[in-house]
């Protein structure tokens, strides 16, 4: 059984293991995600799934009214195809939709199929592409899912 939750300055070293095996050379840096733990990022979101109290993924949101980005989500590799990031994308949905967005956006690896499917059988459609995006010049596909009646 699984919980996602509100993350906490407590859950900084499962985050930062997270990032750096889930997202190698973007992962972000310990004290970017100390400061978003902390509160220290006004729009800025994160959120935990645990399993049996451990914390084996997350996910990282910026909320502002109208528009919401999914900026980061990663679920250790033991525990993927069991619906942790599915709980953790809905997860983000509603936290969205609380604070106003009537829209989410992503950024995904364009070479990444597997993904860009998961968001699409999600109702993710792409709407642009972003060249040398990430660190290695890979582009990035620009995402997005209406949460409400105003962004269809």
């Amino acid at each position: 059984m699984s919980t996602v939750r509100p993350a906490t300055p407590a859950d900084a070293e499962a985050v930062v293991g997270l990032e750096r095996d889930n997202l190698g050379d973007d992962a972000w840096s310990e004290a970017l995600v100390r400061d978003g733990l902390a509160g220290d990022i006004p729009t800025v979101h994160y959120l935990v799934a645990e399993v049996e109290g451990r914390v084996v993924g997350h996910a990282v949101a910026s909320v502002v009214p109208d528009v919401a980005e999914l900026q980061r989500i990663a679920v250790d590799e033991a525990h993927r195809r069991a619906g942790l990031a599915s709980d953790l994308l809905a997860a983000v949905e509603r936290l969205a939709r609380d604070g106003g967005a009537d829209r989410l956006l992503l950024e995904v690896r364009e070479g990444n199929a597997g993904a860009i499917s998961f968001y699409a059988e999600r109702g993710f459609v792409a709407i642009d592409r972003r060249p040398r995006y990430y660190r290695d010049g890979s582009a990035a596909v620009v995402m997005r899912r209406g949460l409400g009646p105003a962004c269809g």
